[in-house]
């Protein structure tokens, strides 16, 4: 019995066990926010993982999502009598529930690289449809905005971003990540950040501190170390969050515990599709022909 539970089958045939339409299943999933259209393709959200969704890779139908035999996607609207879609809030409502305005919500979720300004308004980005991110628009004026399930208040980027802009301590002296046993936490104890830069950051290396130093001179807004807006514990070398693209520098290709941390990070670049520049050694001596190409590719303008 415990094995039937379990099974998982492929959206195309849960709707067939629904009596529903493959399209018509496809809707209420995104309605409900797990999974969301990501270029020509339907990707997990959080909140469907969480609902048992997984990806499966088959040799003749290649990869796809499959979903426990016995789930049924209204469960929860027949136990609040709502529907999902309502669940879904404006940055006005969350700005309600947390106590600050639409546009510092908006602020946050454009940081975090989940939406990008419009001409006016808002639009979701791939990454944003990730979190289960819904693409609207008034129907007044036109103007676009992203509706958002509360679920995202949940996540661990949302959550560490909002301690950020709200000032916490905790966060701001580390004490938290301290905690964290990880190879990125180790990494960074054993190299630790000494030399100043031209705008005041402290980072762990002469590549870092030129990096550092030609950003700021090209007046350009960056950050140092940050958090990737991921539940993973990965950290950047520089994010730019003009063009939300991240910059790694890879300075100690001979240590091969270094490699691999290379390598798992670049997988999760990867994974999640995030704006990414590579510099080496010999990019760092040519950050003036190098910097401007790579940083217009992602809408970055210097000079």
């Amino acid at each position: 019995m415990d094995a039937v539970k379990t099974r998982k089958i492929s959206t195309s045939a849960l709707a067939k066990s629904l009596s529903l339409s493959a399209k018509d299943l496809f809707q209420k999933m995104e309605s409900a926010g797990w999974i969301a259209r990501v270029e020509d393709a339907w990707e997990l959200t959080e909140k469907g993982k969480a609902k048992g969704g997984e990806y499966v890779a088959h040799s003749k139908y290649g990869k796809y999502i499959a979903w426990p035999e016995m789930i049924r996607v209204n469960n929860e609207e027949s136990d609040t009598g709502t529907s999902m879609v309502k669940q879904f809030l404006t940055a006005s409502a969350f700005g309600k529930k947390l106590e600050l305005s639409a546009q510092r919500v908006n602020a946050l979720f454009s940081e975090l690289g989940w939406i990008k300004k419009a001409l006016k308004g808002w639009e979701v980005t791939p990454q944003g449809k990730a979190m289960g991110g819904q693409q609207r628009e008034d129907k007044r004026t036109g103007i676009p905005y992203v509706c958002w399930p509360e679920s995202v208040l949940e996540t661990k980027a949302f959550t560490l971003s909002l301690k950020e802009i709200r000032g916490d301590l905790s966060q701001a002296i580390g004490l938290e990540e301290s905690s964290n046993g990880s190879d990125e936490a180790g990494f960074r104890d054993k190299f630790p950040a000494k030399l100043r830069t031209a705008d005041g950051h402290f980072v762990r290396s002469k590549a870092e501190m030129l990096i550092d130093n030609w950003l700021y001179m090209a007046e350009i807004v960056h950050a140092y170390e940050r958090k990737l807006p991921i539940e993973e514990d990965v950290y950047c070398d520089f994010y730019v969050p003009t063009g939300k693209v991240y910059i790694e520098y890879w300075g100690l290709e001979e240590d091969p515990k270094y490699r691999k941390r290379k390598e798992e990070k670049l997988k999760i670049y990867e994974k999640y599709g995030l704006n990414l520049i590579q510099l080496t050694d010999k990019d760092v001596q040519n950050l003036d022909d190098v910097l401007p190409r790579m940083l217009l590719k992602f809408g970055v303008q210097t000079y």
